[in-house]
């Protein structure tokens, strides 16, 4: 999950604007956790395409 759609519960903002200290601590934790959690979906979505389309090209080289 990205923290650019959270809403925080302490003072009703986006995560990602980091407005109160609640959200500032969730955004560190959230960053801190995966490599992949500042990435929106659509990035992830392209750099799936980006692998399954250099292992394709790695399979027809190979055959």
């Amino acid at each position: 999950m990205t923290y650019d759609r959270l809403v925080c519960a302490n003072c009703a903002a986006p995560v990602a604007e980091g407005r109160c200290r609640v959200c500032r601590a969730s955004r560190e934790r959230m960053q801190d956790q995966s490599p992949f959690a500042g990435l929106n979906p659509a990035m992830l979505i392209a750099l799936m395409v980006i692998l399954v389309a250099a292992l394709a090209l790695l399979a027809h080289q190979a055959a």
